[in-house]
């Protein structure tokens, strides 16, 4: 999260080119055209990178923007309340030199305001009148600029490396919020699950990026995207980003992200348990893990969580693999997380599922045991490689 804390317009290009690249892949796709606006001259990707890195960064940010969420299907969550997390808006962002920033969207149900600084990012959810605040690792610097660009041999080096997993199209010239763009799209070259395409596009003046979109499969609409509609760069007081949620909210402290990186560390060092043989000899219950699951042959099987009580069993490879968490079960909760969850038949057993453009997630109990299944993968193969394991 390190662009939440600075707002560099270097670092804030790397992250997103990199999760981007790291989520795609590769194949060539189709760079979504743009609309009438100026539109920048064509750049070779590289040089188009090299210098959004190296433009200075501006002295703020406002713009309107529009977030788009078609990852659930009609059906795929039960009494869904109209978030606009959930259903998508519109609505506006500031950003300030020093790092602080504001993204507020607009719905029928209530806004949402997502709001962070150098220590905290916190969401305020208005249709459950929730705030989920994280705590930010710290860094010894807070400047926006972290030394120059890297050369473009650098980064052609690094794409080439890239290429051997993905598929990255040329800088295509576009328009964004009517300003002049270049747009890179991404596609897996294999074992990529549902998953079709990434896209980002940014401003060829500064660097600053203004469309990040992932596409899913069949799809010529994007699954996930925040577009800037219209952006004016210059200062912007602190006061336009430091607001605070309503007294009554109910706030979820999520704890600090730091923390939770160190505490999966630890936890892995804690368990070394792995191999078929040794994590069932370990496991206080009867550990399934086939050899296969649809089609997929299983590739790694170890004990994980706090207790080392679970058996985590992963099949298949990348973004098109399949990933099973066996546990012994524990007393059943009637109002768990998953229980407004649509139900689904396992051979007369009763999952609930979660349903994505981009996935599937499945959970069950069966024979004293409970199941959380989860790929990129449609429900009918998620379900069918589920009731394998029954």
């Amino acid at each position: 999260m390190r662009f939440l804390r600075t707002l560099s317009t270097r670092g804030l290009i790397l992250l997103v080119v990199a999760v981007v690249v790291l989520a795609a892949g590769g194949a060539a796709i189709a760079v979504a055209a743009g609309g009438s606006g100026p539109k920048p001259p064509p750049k070779a990707l590289e040089r188009a990178i090299h210098d959004a890195l190296a433009a200075p960064a501006p002295a703020g940010i406002t713009a309107r923007v529009r977030f788009t969420n078609r990852l659930f299907p009609s059906g795929a969550l039960l009494g869904q309340a109209g978030s606009a997390l959930l259903s998508g808006a519109s609505g506006r962002l500031w950003l300030t030199k020093d790092g602080l920033g504001r993204i507020e969207l607009q719905s029928d149900a209530g806004d949402v305001q997502l709001v962070w600084n150098h220590d905290t990012l916190q969401v305020y959810d208005a249709s459950s009148n929730s705030v989920y605040r994280v705590h930010l690792p710290h860094h010894g610097s807070s400047g926006s600029d972290h030394g120059g660009a890297p050369a473009l041999s650098q980064i052609d080096d690094v794409l080439s490396k890239l290429g051997a997993h993905a598929t990255i199209s040329a800088a295509q010239p576009t328009d964004v919020g009517g300003h002049a763009a270049y747009n890179v799209a991404v596609s897996p070259k294999h074992d990529g699950g549902l998953l079709a395409s990434a896209q980002l596009a940014w401003d060829a003046a500064n660097g600053v990026p203004l469309r990040v979109a992932i596409y899913a499969q069949g799809s010529s609409s994007p699954v996930l995207a925040l577009t800037v509609t219209q952006i004016s760069y210059g200062s912007v007081p602190a006061s336009d980003v430091e607001v605070a949620p309503p007294a009554g909210a109910k706030v979820v402290d999520l704890g600090s992200a730091a923390r939770h990186a160190s505490s999966q560390g630890k936890g892995k060092e804690r368990s070394s348990v792995s191999g078929l043989a040794p994590v069932r000899a370990h496991a206080d219950f009867s550990v399934k893990a086939p050899a296969t699951l649809v089609g997929l042959p299983r590739q790694d099987v170890r004990l994980v969580g706090p207790k080392s009580d679970a058996a985590l069993v992963i099949y298949g490879h990348g973004l098109g693999a399949l990933v099973v968490l066996e546990q012994k079960a524990r007393v059943a909760q009637s109002n768990g997380p998953t229980s407004s969850l649509p139900r689904v038949s396992l051979d007369g057993v009763t999952a609930h599922e979660l349903a994505t453009q981009l996935g599937t997630v499945l959970v069950w109990r069966s024979n004293g045991t409970s199941f959380v299944l989860a790929g990129s993968l449609p429900p009918a193969a998620a379900e069918a490689a589920a009731r394998h394991l029954q």
